[in-house]
């Protein structure tokens, strides 16, 4: 028997690596479990390439709860170590085991999913445990070794009676931790931290039923047995070729890493490069809401199959951290506590291959069968639109697969749109006039004019669309987006011939007088314009740059710096002097009556672009059922 210091810098290094090493206490199963698997990893390396004779077997992780004793057992059958590689191992704090193996064997070790990287997982026990024992034999042919340390400098090793391969971690766990020793505390740690590790883990038995005999007599009674339960999934679909996966494997894995989740997933991209970095994992895109915050953080990173964090900025692009699936990489770097990424040029390089991956995937979806991506369209375009502001890459090559419906529910890309509107839809300045609608219903009486004319109308009605309409204006010179209800619409070169108006220039003055004694100035502009007499007498339209900078501002944008939020409503009341309504007002002598006609088809106006609310509603309301009396 041996007795001796550990060998630290800090005299007080426990209770710093108890407050201060992880931000959750919960770690520590992960970084012994993730102990356990490189030790049984590295065993596997070695038989695979001839460095020893031992049988690799079948081995596993057990997990076990003492709850009487107070106490919890991780138990691996890996490497195992001798007293003198414990010495070395666990009393050098920092040293990391790992390092030095892939270091000794890093031409054959590459790709053998060893995970440690600083020597300081171990010690996540004291976080729990106000003693921690190691019993452990090397798969050398040398004595097992006992280690004991009681969270103080002071330790005791000696020789110990084990006889079969492997470590067997004993956690005294600390009157602070006891919820440790729940089994479903345990449990829960385990589908999240280890549910994909590369080793079956043990946690407990399960009973299972023998299948019947096909000569069993009619009173035959099933058999039960008890198997050991292994709670984790050693070979999860990322780590397959998707060669070998159908598409029932894809959204069986799906539901596996969401069992609360019943909707299918749209689409599926599968991640797998192994150069300049390795990466693999499988990206899904879910039926997405217009609710951007609300589905972050359903991608899940992992680390050589051990689950690191849900938070994958920076690696993931942004606009692709509202999809879900799995992301595993040995080459993203992470500080001590493996929960946070650090800023490097990998992390960039894997953000970008995603991102083109993405595209492509996306591209080929769209050329494949277009038909059923427009049926996909509604439930991905935001994901996309936030990508083509957000990204310029993802920009580059969104072109030949974004989509733009109409209210009719016909798609065209943007070149085709150009195409199609080419000789109906421009303006005095020789530009290509998009007509949009971001409400069909609240536009309806709107678009249905533009459709009268024969124009295209779009339907834009995610809430980005006014910052992707500055990008495409901004790229596309030739190009502008106006909104159906907007005033720029009256820019359109017409396809009928301009309309006469029926009233002199004199009598349109008249008109214009009396209605602004009536319309609230502060609100409205009055504007005379000759239409068809069988369009509306009154419409309201919003004046376009206005409009969109309110917009910007309510959405994050750019307009906020310019106070726009704060700004009052302005509108434009077009009337047309062709209508009856407007020969009416002009021929009526009693003001009362000028102003009621007024008010009413002010409102009705209003009422179209729901902007008749409280009490001018109720007003309205009323005085529409005196008129009906």
């Amino acid at each position: 028997m041996s007795t001796g210091k550990i060998n630290v810098s800090v005299e007080n290094i426990f209770p710093l690596i108890k407050k201060f090493l992880y931000s959750d206490h919960e770690i520590f199963l992960r970084e012994l479990v993730s102990n356990g698997t490189d030790a049984t990893l590295k065993l596997k390396h070695l038989c695979s390439i001839g460095e020893t004779n031992v049988d690799y077997g079948q081995p596993q992780i057990e997990i076990k709860i003492d709850k009487e004793g107070k106490k919890l057992h991780i138990i691996d059958q890996g490497l195992g170590m001798t007293a003198e590689e414990v010495e070395k191992y666990i009393n050098q704090v920092a040293f990391s085991g790992a390092e030095e193996f892939l270091d000794k064997y890093k031409d054959s070790a590459k790709d053998s999913g060893i995970i440690g990287h600083f020597g300081l997982g171990f010690y996540s026990a004291f976080m729990v445990a106000e003693k921690v024992e190691i019993i452990t034999k090397s798969y050398k042919d040398e004595p097992a070794a006992h280690w004991t340390c009681d969270g103080s400098p002071e330790f005791t090793l000696e020789a110990h009676n084990k006889s079969s391969r492997g470590s067997e971690i004993i956690l005294h766990i600390a009157e602070d931790s006891v919820e440790f020793l729940e089994e479903s505390r345990i449990k829960t740690l385990l589908n999240k931290y280890n549910k994909f590790m590369p080793i079956p883990i043990k946690f407990g038995t399960k009973t299972e039923t023998l299948p019947k005999p096909e000569d069993a007599p009619e009173d035959y009674k099933a058999e039960t047995i008890e198997v050991d339960n292994i709670i984790n999934n050693p070979n999860p679909a990322w780590t397959k070729q998707p060669t070998e996966l159908t598409e029932e494997d894809y959204k069986g894995f799906y539901h596996e890493l969401y069992p609360m989740q019943f909707e299918e997933p749209l689409f599926h991209i599968h991640l797998n490069v192994d150069y300049p970095f390795n990466l693999t994992g499988i990206l899904y895109f879910p039926k997405l809401g217009s609710d951007m915050q609300m589905q972050k953080d359903k991608i899940q990173l992992y680390q050589n199959q051990v689950y690191v964090t849900d938070n994958v900025e920076g690696i993931v692009p942004e606009f692709l951290t509202m999809l879900k699936g799995v992301i595993d990489s040995p080459d993203i770097p992470l500080n001590v506590s493996r929960s946070y990424l650090q800023a490097d040029g990998a992390v960039k390089k894997i953000s970008n291959y995603i991102t083109r991956k993405v595209a492509d995937k996306l591209k080929s979806l769209f050329t494949e069968n277009r038909e059923d991506f427009e049926k996909k369209w509604n439930d991905i375009k935001i994901v996309l639109e936030y990508g083509m502001l957000s990204e310029p890459k993802f920009y580059e090559k969104a072109g030949s697969f974004v989509l733009y419906p109409t209210v009719d529910d016909r798609y065209f890309t943007l070149d085709e749109l150009k195409e199609t509107i080419k000789d109906s839809q421009t303006d005095k300045d020789g530009k290509l006039v998009v007509l949009y609608a971001a409400n069909k219903d609240a536009q309806h009486s709107y678009i249905d004019e533009a459709k009268a004319k024969g124009y295209e109308v779009l339907l834009l009605d995610s809430p980005i669309v006014s910052h992707l309409i500055q990008k495409l204006e901004a790229d596309n010179e030739n190009l502008t987006f106006t909104r159906v209800d907007s005033d720029h619409i009256d820019n359109l070169i017409k396809k009928d011939d301009t309309v006469i108006s029926k009233l002199s220039d004199s009598e349109k003055e008249t008109l214009q007088t009396v209605l602004e004694g009536f319309v609230p100035k502060q609100n409205y502009t009055v504007q005379m314009e000759a239409r068809d007499s069988h369009a509306a007498p009154f419409i309201i339209t919003q004046p376009e740059f206005l409009r969109r900078m309110k917009e910007m501002s309510q959405s994050g944008g750019g307009g906020g710096m310019f106070g726009m939020g704060n700004m009052p409503e302005m509108y434009n009341l077009v009337v047309n002097t062709n209508s009856e309504l407007a020969s009416h007002i002009l021929a009526t002598q009693d003001t009362a009556v000028q102003e009621s006609m007024v008010k009413q088809a002010l409102d009705l106006a209003k009422l179209s672009q729901n902007l008749l609310k409280g009490e001018e509603l109720t007003a309205f309301v009323k005085r529409s059922f005196e008129l009906i009396k």
